[in-house]
């Protein structure tokens, strides 16, 4: 299942060059990422009170056009692997014209209160579940 969330390219996101600052793309996988969840209708603030963190372990981002300053940029969003305390997002974000401008993933590893890693319960991992299984 693919997730879309849009979003406008900000003076503030761009660069000396004029163009989106590479760090910002994590931030739109984020963005990705909390849309993903609440559209299958959990939240990460519900996942939190739930005694559970997913810090990113692993981010990976291919860039292949830049963005601009008042692009309005869409953030395609997918679970590759969503298994124990492991889950695995897949990101692209398409520019105006619908060209693939960065392409990217996150790793997940959940931890619990302690800040040790914990396996996640079933019903989290069924709303994190690619389509298919």
């Amino acid at each position: 299942m693919v997730i879309r969330a849009t979003y406008r390219v900000i003076y503030g996101d761009t660069d000396t060059m004029g163009v989106m600052y590479y760090g910002a793309y994590l931030r739109l996988f984020e963005i990705g990422r909390n849309e993903y969840m609440r559209a299958r209708g959990l939240t990460y603030r519900e996942v939190e009170e739930r005694g559970y963190l997913l810090p990113v372990t692993e981010a990976l981002c291919r860039y292949r056009r830049p963005a601009r300053y008042d692009d309005e940029l869409v953030i395609e969003t997918r679970v590759l692997r969503a298994r124990g305390a492991r889950v695995v997002f897949a990101y692209t974000v398409r520019g105006p014209d619908g060209e693939v401008l960065a392409e990217g993933h996150t790793e997940h590893g959940a931890i619990g209160p302690s800040g040790r890693p914990v396996r996640l319960p079933a019903d989290i991992l069924d709303v994190l579940a690619p389509e298919g299984g």
